[in-house]
């Protein structure tokens, strides 16, 4: 078995093995650790610019590449969408969110790295995930320059066929990829590699909807100005002492009698 279907025949399979049982286990064995672990305490005017772009251009990406990795070929054909469009639709979008997700992710890394609170604070996951995202934003922007000299969409097509072989369990889907280039592989082996770790990183929170607020009862703390009456002290019960007419209460028993 040589390295490239080791890369792009077995390791997908583990990678997504590794995310499904990963991302359960944490969830019921460590249900208090699911959490971003914000820091928006400190240079929240950087952060919250680098977090919407950084999220809003990832969400792109993802959306990107599902669609286009894992749609059929033939819905395309069916469409009238030719391959050479696809390809071109991908370079520009791709291009687009790419970028602006460069931009926020690298000023949430400046901001992890170069603040020395943040830094102190900071695990080494946090920084390490957010540093092989960025790197992988690079080299996903370093493909376009060789995906415009194959416009046909002919490279397009066989990361289709890649992607698509591996959910249909194809043991031929390493053949796909055997022959492109070199940032293309690196860009898909750390993409499963991304996947490896992502239940064991911050991550996780990609995978929490707080749905259940939209049918939570909310509650309103109401506080007044007015002087309201003290509510009256219970009284103690009084019982009959023994050989007496009267009555008194029971801490007085004792000295009672």
């Amino acid at each position: 078995m040589d390295l490239n279907q080791i890369l792009f025949g077995v390791y997908p399979y583990i990678a997504l093995a590794v995310l499904v049982l990963g991302s359960v286990i944490r969830f019921d064995r460590e249900p208090y650790t699911w959490r971003t672990g914000s820091s928006q305490l400190l240079r929240r005017k950087q952060l919250v610019a680098g977090s919407v772009m950084f999220h809003l251009g990832v969400l792109m990406i993802f959306a990107g590449h599902f669609v286009g990795l894992l749609t059929p070929i033939w819905v395309f054909d069916t469409l009238g969408v030719s391959h050479g469009a696809k390809q071109m639709l991908a370079i520009v979008a791709g291009g687009i969110a790419g970028l602006v997700a460069l931009a926020g992710g690298a000023l949430l890394l400046h901001r992890r790295l170069f603040d020395a609170r943040i830094r102190k604070t900071s695990s080494f996951g946090d920084t390490a995930i957010l540093t092989i995202l960025v790197v992988q934003l690079i080299l996903g922007l370093a493909t376009i320059p060789l995906s415009l000299q194959h416009r046909d969409g002919g490279e397009m097509i066989k990361f289709m066929n890649w992607a698509q072989g591996v959910f249909a369990f194809r043991g031929d889907a390493a053949g796909f990829v055997a022959d492109v280039p070199w940032v293309f592989k690196a860009h898909l082996a750390l993409g499963m590699t991304i996947l490896l770790v992502f239940p064991f990183t911050r991550l996780v929170h990609m995978l929490s909807a707080p749905v259940w607020y939209l049918n939570r009862r909310g509650w309103q703390l109401v506080r007044t100005k007015r002087v309201l009456p003290r509510r009256a002290e219970p009284v103690a019960p009084t019982y009959p002492l023994h050989g007496a007419g009267r009555a008194v209460r029971p801490d007085r028993l004792e000295a009672a009698e």
